[in-house]
């Protein structure tokens, strides 16, 4: 069995950011209190990342087919973290 990995890797982070970005670019609206100061949606997608308000889901494949549901806000502090140290 394998472990669960508790961080979103480099390449999920990107699809993720990318993602919002073009949901608010069209039109999605913006899940920040206070967005004023923000220039362009990728602005907007990073700081909701930040905030732990990003209403997305990554799903992961494991081996044997099966797959795994994660949510994003949970995953990004601990990347976070990790890159930090």
């Amino acid at each position: 069995m394998t472990e669960r990995q508790l961080t979103l890797t480099r390449f999920e982070l990107a699809r993720v950011l990318g993602a919002r970005a073009l949901q608010v670019s069209m039109g999605a609206p913006i899940m920040l209190k206070n967005s004023g100061n923000l220039k362009n949606a990728a602005d907007v997608a990073m700081r909701e990342l930040e905030e732990g308000v990003l209403p997305l889901t990554v799903v992961r494949s494991l081996p044997g087919g099966s797959r795994e549901l994660v949510n994003v806000s949970e995953l990004y502090g601990k990347t976070k973290k990790q890159r930090a140290s």
